[in-house]
């Protein structure tokens, strides 16, 4: 073997053997990093709380179409009465969803208090002999003439969210919301107080929202958990006395995991027809409009058991795509609210995700018979305009929030528009490159020496 020119004897070099494949080149892996990438991206909250919210209203106004055909015809009015109502409380609540969506954060905090004293105001004005009515036992309502309702309550979750965001955020600015009295004075007597008004019309399903919404935004603020503990055994406290001494509450407690109507004072008689709607639609449902139940077995068919007949026709695979899209908003919702510098927008945030989360478990929760009938509509799907309306300018404090996150805001000005305007010139006029407008700034042509 000929040695080398420095007379050393040549390096045995081990022969390379095949790299192993990369992990990346396994299906599964990459499909998986693609999502994880996809999901880091700072749009995409922005993205799922207006899409999600937008196709969990326009899935509502179907199915609200679909249930309450036959309870008009009931009442002598045409087919689609619910429907157009429902049509135009969405299309004011979409105008007042992009209100929100645009408005600064100092402006949602200015409104903070005008909608606290005016839904305080409505809330006293219920009780008023005259002004207040009555629907299915609950003095909730107002009448603005004809068959327009409202439902003052309602207004009362929004105005809880902002004003309780804005009274936190200024306390933490100060550094005081590590002392218990300040942390609890006035947000729990103003809280009480909303929950009190409720109370007196007997809209037990309500107070329990605006509870969990008051639990979500001490929690969010830190409560010590004895602190926590105790305002928890408080509400219980009121809570089980309110049950207990109401009939119509110990029957609603009674029906949980009904599966055959009953006699006496609990006769389950909707969650069980609840339950037979969801059983009869099978994986892919009997079809839309094929529903047997909202033909008078089922009551409230299209407001708080709409859930039920959504099972009936579009089946499982319908019931998980309206849970998928709640999860969906959920969790861009919590999103929101970790990944904010501001105290205000992670209160408020928190405190709209608590409040939609939470009261769509509880309906839906009703329905598969797991919790008692709390009388709640199902966010954004139900029927009725007094919900949908806040509801959605909540839904657009969500997508302002979003759109402010320093990532989002970037991606947000680096898009450009896919129509613009393009270059002068006639059919035979050379034109260069197009150029599409766009709203970043330009920086000015340096001119030349001596050019005035």
């Amino acid at each position: 073997m000929p040695g080398s020119r420095t007379g050393r004897p040549p390096v045995q070099r081990a022969t390379r053997r095949p790299a192993a494949a990369p992990a990346r080149d396994n299906p599964v892996l990459r499909t998986a990093d693609r999502v994880r990438k996809a999901w880091d991206r700072p749009l995409t909250a922005y993205y799922l709380i207006l899409g999600g919210s937008l196709l969990i209203t326009v899935l509502g106004l179907v199915m609200v179409y679909s249930a309450s055909q036959i309870t008009a015809l009931q009442l002598s009015l045409p087919g689609s009465y619910f429907f157009r109502k429902q049509f135009l409380a969405a299309t004011i609540g979409g105008a007042l969803m992009f209100a929100a969506s645009r408005m600064p954060v100092k402006l949602h905090r200015a409104l903070a208090y005008p909608i606290l004293a005016g839904a305080v105001f409505l809330m006293a004005l219920v009780q008023v002999p005259g002004i207040g009515m009555s629907v299915n036992g609950n003095q909730n309502w107002i009448s603005l003439g004809g068959s327009f309702q409202i439902q003052p309550s309602e207004f009362g979750k929004l105005a809880l969210v902002l004003w309780a965001a804005d009274l936190m955020a200024r306390k933490q600015e100060r550094r005081l919301l590590t002392q218990w009295k300040h942390m609890l004075v006035p947000l729990v007597p103003v809280a009480f107080l909303l929950l009190g008004l409720i109370m007196l019309g007997g809209d037990m399903g309500t107070a329990i929202i605006l509870t969990a919404i008051l639990f979500g935004l001490l929690w969010l603020a830190g409560a010590p958990t004895r602190l926590f503990v105790g305002v928890l055994s408080v509400a219980g406290v009121i809570g089980v006395v309110l049950i207990k001494t109401s009939a119509n509450r110990m029957a609603r407690l009674a029906c949980i995991g009904a599966t055959e109507p009953k006699t006496g004072v609990a006769d389950c008689w909707q969650a069980v027809h609840g339950i037979y709607a969801l059983a009869s639609g099978g994986f892919f449902g009997s079809g839309l409009g094929a529903s047997v139940e909202k033909w008078g077995q089922l009551p409230e068919a299209h407001t708080d058991f709409i859930f039920a007949v959504t099972g009936e026709e579009l089946g499982l695979a319908g019931t998980l795509s309206v849970l998928a899209l709640f999860a969906a908003l959920g969790y861009a919702g919590i999103r929101v609210a970790g990944r904010t510098e501001d105290p205000f927008v992670r209160y408020a945030a928190g405190g709209v995700t608590t409040w939609i989360t939470a009261q769509s478990v509880i309906n839906i929760g009703a329905v598969l018979g797991l919790l008692p009938i709390a009388g709640v509509p199902l966010p954004l799907f139900s029927y009725g305009g007094s919900a949908l309306l806040p509801t959605m300018f909540a839904i657009g404090l969500l997508i302002a929030f979003a759109r402010d996150e320093p990532g989002a805001r970037a991606a947000l000005a680096m898009r450009q528009p896919r129509f613009g305007r393009k270059r002068a010139g006639g059919p035979g006029v050379e034109r260069g490159p197009r150029r599409w407008n766009t709203m970043r700034r330009r920086a000015p042509v340096a001119r030349p020496s001596g050019e005035r």
